[in-house]
């Protein structure tokens, strides 16, 4: 046991010793390598990743963008390869750094730092650069949307986020590796992921494979990313999760976004756009088949919300309205801002799928969360394991036949003191032959109208209640055919009595 544990900690000493820029021998590697690396890291108290030092955190904004990797550097960038890597460098707010390896003819090998990989406007920095020998992330390059042009498609940069985007999308909402404690009052703890492993592609392939180290207080993981660009990019996720302790509150496929204003809930201050946002709403696919859509909300204080559920069909934040006009912002596009979209493979027992939506002033700050909670947490000990498809599609796909909920707005119904919702549904069947039934959680439902709404080829819904003394009131809108099947997504909604 003594031996067994001494031949442990050599190898957890040896992995994050290797660094960027050393010589090191290539190391034999596959998926089991990282799999060893985790229980290994997960029988020795967490390491902080070491920090970039001060002459590269103190850089402002405008200096870290004039750091700017060679492109003639590009990892494979002048081999057949389809597929080419570039590198962040530490600096600004990415102070953490992390270890990269090359994965080729199943050796790895650590990539290394010369002063000549980064374009700087000071020479000093890349003596810097190259004698801390790390990097802060990368990006990945493949031709999108021209034939002859490498587009960054995929980044990993900052604690364990990563952010992706298919063809003509830009960059909008990220995911996450893991997601631990989330608004909880005791703070979240926030795993990085502290080294990669990228795999070379074959000339011919149009995919390629990412493994990445996570660690944390409390946990360990083996990350495989099969990458699959294209529209809409996927991302066939493998986890293995090594538990230090007692896990109660764990977020599996977190995804991260931002909303400030939109028809649904209007804005406290003036703007001439009439929606800000990278997502509009939480679309859930429920192991029954029901579809599930629930508007976002930047609340005055923080909300959380549980979808409670038993092995999930798909959940994601979706950015749904694709027209500019709905935005007017020809900086910010967006209209071009990808959804994400989580499918679970294999079974994902009980839990709920949950919602954080976190009060903001600032379309700089992501300020909504998603991710599926177990309901029984992790276990100390116990490896955990579990996978899922993560695509980035411009919406949620959708049942044929099944009406998608594209606008809903709130309100004081007209010549009247009562509280009102208004849902569209489009491409539904004849509305003469459809209901609706609604539900509230507090007070009551004083009357539904469902209108032909012939621009969009579906129905518009009323919807007024009373909340009484509530101070908040959860309400369930379904639109049903004459036999009582769901004709178009369930609407829900937190509503807020803000005032």
């Amino acid at each position: 046991m003594v031996a067994y544990c001494l031949v442990a900690w050599l190898l957890l000493a040896a992995w994050p010793a290797v660094s960027a820029g050393e010589n090191a021998p290539d190391q034999r590697f596959s998926r089991q390598t990282v799999i060893d690396l985790a229980r290994q890291l997960s029988q020795s108290p967490f390491r902080p990743l070491p920090r970039a030092p001060e002459a590269l955190t103190s850089l402002d904004y405008s200096a870290y963008r004039q750091i700017n990797y060679q492109q003639d550097e590009a990892v494979w960038g002048q081999s057949p390869t389809r597929f080419s890597v570039q590198l962040f460098a530490p600096g600004f707010l990415y102070d953490k750094l992390v270890n990269i390896d090359l994965v080729e003819n199943g050796r790895a090998r650590p990539l290394t730092v010369s002063r000549d990989s980064f374009r700087v406007p000071d020479p000093a920095l890349a003596e810097l650069l190259a004698e801390v020998g790390k990097y802060a992330g990368m990006r990945l390059h493949y031709p999108l949307n021209k034939a002859d042009y490498d587009d960054e498609f995929l980044v990993f940069q900052g604690a364990s986020f990563f952010r992706g985007v298919s063809r003509g999308q830009l960059y909008g909402l990220s995911a996450r590796g893991l997601a631990i404690d989330v608004a909880e009052p005791h703070g979240e703890e926030h795993p990085v992921f502290r080294r990669f492993w990228i795999e070379r592609p074959a000339a011919d392939q149009d995919a390629m494979v990412v493994h990445a180290l996570l660690d944390s207080e409390r946990v360990t993981g083996a990350y495989r990313f099969g990458i699959y660009p294209g529209q809409p990019l996927r991302m066939d996720v493998e986890v293995t999760l090594f538990p230090r302790v007692y896990l109660p509150h764990v977020g599996l496929a977190p995804l991260t976004s931002m909303f400030m204003h939109g028809p649904a809930a209007p804005g406290d201050r003036p703007d001439y756009r009439p929606a800000v946002h990278d997502s509009e709403g939480l679309a859930i696919k429920r192991a029954n088949g029901e579809r599930l859509w629930r508007p976002l909300s930047n609340p005055h204080t923080l909300q959380a919300s549980a979808f409670l559920d038993h092995n999930p069909a798909g959940f994601g934040l979706i950015q749904r309205n694709r027209d500019f006009n709905a935005y007017q912002d020809l900086e910010a596009s967006y209209h071009r801002r990808p959804s994400a979209w989580v499918e679970p493979l294999g079974d994902w027992g009980p839990g709920q799928v949950q919602l954080v939506e976190i009060p903001s002033d600032s379309e700089a700050n992501d300020n909504m969360v998603a991710y599926w909670r177990p309901a029984d947490g992790l276990p100390a000990g116990e490896p955990y394991r579990y996978a899922y498809r993560l695509t980035w599609p411009d919406d949620a796909p959708l049942e044929h036949g099944l009406a998608p909920v594209v606008r809903s707005a709130g309100g004081d119904k007209l010549f009247s003191e009562q509280r009102e919702v208004m849902i569209d549904w489009a491409n539904s069947v004849d509305c003469a032959n459809l209901s609706v039934d609604a539900g509230i959680s507090e007070g009551r439902i004083i009357d539904t109208t469902l209108q032909t709404h012939p621009g969009i080829a579906g129905c518009r819904a009323f919807i007024a209640f009373d909340p009484g003394a509530a101070q908040a009131a959860e309400l369930r809108v379904m639109l049903l055919r004459e036999d009582g099947r769901p004709a178009g997504e369930t609407w829900l909604y937190r509503w807020l009595n803000d005032g």
